[in-house]
């Protein structure tokens, strides 16, 4: 059994991963750190303290899950590594590659776990691409994109998610996770070009992107917005034998808002009206070539976790592997200054 205690009681904490956790034999959920919120009206079996030293100096805890403002996750994860913990942190892992290497470094003197929370790796929508592309059915692939837009004209009422600190941004929030899924599928990129933008009034952070990866033949596109009221296609992927189009997104998060359990039989099971469709020349009509989406399945992430911890599994989502993710963000961030010292001259 393993002891795990949540830094934060926010979105991640309280909706998307506490209920894995006390749904997972294997897990046991007891210890919230929450300085302004009441979790113990929710999970009232649960300890609340104040301060991150209460967690640390648990000697029963095992493993801390970080789900705090973005630009603290660096340091509670230094320091939960420090005191022996295993650790998982909420995307983004850190503000910089540097401080990701650290942490890589230090969990490997500690001998410690540590991974990120990239939970958007076991969406019902990318495992589906996933196991499309895998099929062969489409061919080989040269051209694919992933649009992750919300309409939200309105600065967020979380105030630090609207301060221009470090690990802002929507690169970092939406950016984070579908990076993330191109590295999945494809690797590093050869090249990047990309540019973060600041399009909403009175903003004080990037709310959009457009990323170019070049895999050589194969070009990925990736780009969000705050700022798009018509939900645009959420995946078009081309092929030498087919193309595939895909609307909607995971339904797990709203499930879980909604009160629904990870074990609950239609648990992340999307409308079928969300299903995607392969253009091929197998097929004359539309309805003739929906494709069923997979159930999403973030319990997957848990249950990896587990078998790192106690079983030395391999970890799926790998520290390593996230670290290019953070490289390509500084890329893009740094080519924007660029781009806006050029406007300036």
């Amino acid at each position: 059994m393993i002891n795990v205690a949540i830094i934060g009681f926010g979105l991640s904490g309280r909706y998307l991963q506490a209920p894995f956790f006390e749904n997972n034999i294997n897990f046991n959920l007891k210890v919230f750190l929450s300085k302004s919120q009441n979790p113990a009206e929710y999970y009232p079996q649960v300890k609340v303290v104040k301060n991150i030293e209460e967690v640390l100096k648990d000697e029963e805890i095992n493993l801390i899950s970080i789900c705090s403002p973005n630009d603290t996750h660096y340091n509670y994860a230094k320091l939960a590594l420090l005191a022996g913990k295993h650790v998982m942190v909420e995307k983004p892992f850190t503000a910089t590659s540097k401080q990701a290497e650290e942490l890589i470094l230090l969990a490997n003197e500690r001998k410690k776990i540590l991974t990120v929370f990239q939970n958007r790796r076991f969406d019902s929508d990318f495992l589906t691409v996933q196991k499309l592309i895998e099929s062969g059915k489409m061919g080989e692939i040269f051209n694919f994109e992933i649009h992750y837009n919300r309409f939200k004209p309105e600065l967020n009422t979380k105030k630090w998610k609207e301060n221009n600190s470090a690990g802002s941004g929507i690169i970092y929030d939406l950016g984070a996770h579908i990076i993330d899924q191109a590295i999945a599928l494809f690797g590093t990129p050869q090249k990047i070009k990309g540019q973060i933008f600041t399009q909403r009034e009175n903003s004080l952070i990037d709310d959009a992107f457009d990323i170019r990866m070049d895999y050589g033949k194969l070009k990925v596109t990736l780009r969000s917005s705050l700022l798009v009221r018509q939900p645009s296609p959420r995946y078009i992927i081309n092929g030498t034998e087919a193309s595939f189009i895909k609307y909607g997104i995971d339904v797990q998060e709203d499930d879980l808002k909604a009160g629904k359990y990870p074990d609950d039989i239609n648990f992340g099971v999307e409308p079928i009206t969300q299903e995607g469709i392969l253009y091929c020349e197998e097929y004359d009509l539309p309805a003739q070539n929906k494709v069923p989406t997979l159930p999403g399945r973030w319990a997957l992430l848990f249950q990896n976790l587990y078998e790192a911890i106690t079983n030395n599994a391999s970890l799926t989502i790998t520290p390593e592997c996230v670290l290019e993710q953070i490289k390509i963000i500084e890329t893009v961030k740094q080519q924007s200054q660029e781009i806006i010292g050029l406007q300036q001259l």
